[in-house]
């Protein structure tokens, strides 16, 4: 070997012991940190929902700390050639902070989320600060985040619990409150006809209680992270609802079809009955039920009365029995039980329950399942069909 690279090897070798040298240094220079300290000084929003390139600072600035406590974190700034970056260190006195040292999946070292599919959050993994990525499905219920309350002179608005406004009787028809459900007349029509004073009327709907334990969001962050169709979804079914808010890898698998025909039954009217028969089918198709949960029909489908004597009130929906047998068939197949509001009778929904919002299925499996019905034809012979759909995860 000439004496040329013998010198070199010899100042590559003293480059790396002091190199080794300085991280030994710097790795007991720096501020003892946890998560959790972390987390209390920086007030990280712990169980909140987070996605890939989103910091978990909530901010586009990286967190700064001073040089002189934290000399250690230099060595992130030599790991990653950042010349730049060790230059302003040592000119402004403060140092990126850097996250490896607190953080595990899902986090890089400046604090941004990566490696994460779909809507994760930021949650402890032991001893670390970690974002994790969704299960492969999610899901929460539907609760009040806007509504109004009854009162013995108009409505109070509520929002996320607290009171917001209050509206005398005489303004409620010019509450500018709408969706594809409700309006101002709708509302009016809930005050002078069917609330009590302390009756609810929801507004708007925030979700709670996460399969995954995340936090609650309010009605303006649902859109926001899984989506305008979940708040489409959550709008047509009764507040309180298991709402399915994200599904990853699965197969959709096709149960056997189950029918009936309407029949003829004209001592309570089948024109009628048609088209309570169609409105249970409409309560009901597209119902999505998470797993070993329980779900009802839509709400805002009303039915039809056909004079009854034996009926509790002298009425009684007729015609919502047939579809009702179709999906009695369909989802007791699955192994389920005996849906809540029926019999095994011919005449299987019971007096009392309201076919769409009341009658309730739950779904023992541990994967979604969704409800399909429809119709084929008219009349006493029109045909009623319902079929459930697993939704399968894939391996």
């Amino acid at each position: 070997m000439s004496k040329s690279w013998r010198r070199i090897s010899i100042v590559i070798f003293v480059a790396l012991l002091l190199l080794c040298l300085f991280f030994a240094f710097t790795s007991i220079s720096t501020a003892n940190y946890t998560a959790q300290s972390v987390a209390e000084e920086y007030n990280l929003p712990i169980g909140q929902s987070m996605f890939e390139n989103q910091s978990i600072m909530g901010t586009s600035d990286p967190v700064e700390v001073p040089v002189v406590s934290n000399i250690g974190f230099i060595a992130h700034q030599i790991q990653a050639f950042d010349l730049q970056g060790i230059l302003m260190a040592f000119s402004t006195g403060v140092v990126p902070f850097d996250f490896d040292i607190v953080a595990g999946e899902g986090i890089d070292s400046y604090g941004n989320v990566k490696d994460i599919v779909g809507p994760g959050y930021l949650t402890y993994e032991g001893d670390k600060l970690a974002v994790k990525a969704p299960d492969n499905y999610v899901w929460g219920y539907s609760a009040p985040y806007k509504w109004l309350e009854k009162t013995e002179n108009g409505v109070d608005i509520y929002e996320d619990g607290k009171k917001i406004k209050s509206v005398p009787v005489d303004e409620i028809r010019n509450l500018e409150y709408k969706n594809d459900y409700y309006n101002a007349s709708t509302i009016a029509s809930w005050y002078n006809y069917d609330a009590q004073v302390g009756s609810t009327f929801t507004l708007e709907k925030g979700m709670v209680g996460f399969s995954d334990g995340r936090n609650n969001i309010s009605s303006d962050d649902v859109p926001k992270i899984f989506g305008q169709e979940v708040v489409d979804y959550a709008a047509e079914y009764p507040t309180g609802s298991p709402i399915l808010l994200y599904s990853g890898n699965y197969t959709e698998d096709a149960g056997e079809v189950y029918g009936t025909s309407l029949g003829s039954h004209p001592e309570y009217g089948d024109s009628i009955r048609e088209v309570n028969a169609r409105q249970f089918v409409e309560a009901w198709n597209g119902t999505i039920i998470p797993p070993n949960s329980t779900g009802s029909g839509k709400d805002y489908v009303y039915f039809e009365s056909a004079s009854d004597a034996s009926a509790p009130g002298g009425s009684a929906a007729h015609g919502v029995c047939p579809s009702a047998r179709a999906l009695r068939a369909a989802v007791t197949s699955e192994g389920f039980d005996l849906p809540t509001g029926m019999t095994w009778d011919e005449n299987a929904v019971l007096f009392g329950f309201n076919p769409a919002r009341d009658i309730t299925v739950h779904n023992d499996h541990d994967y979604p399942v969704q409800i399909k019905m429809w119709t084929e034809g008219s009349g006493t012979g029109m045909g009623v069909y319902a079929q459930v759909i697993r939704y399968i995860p894939n391996d």
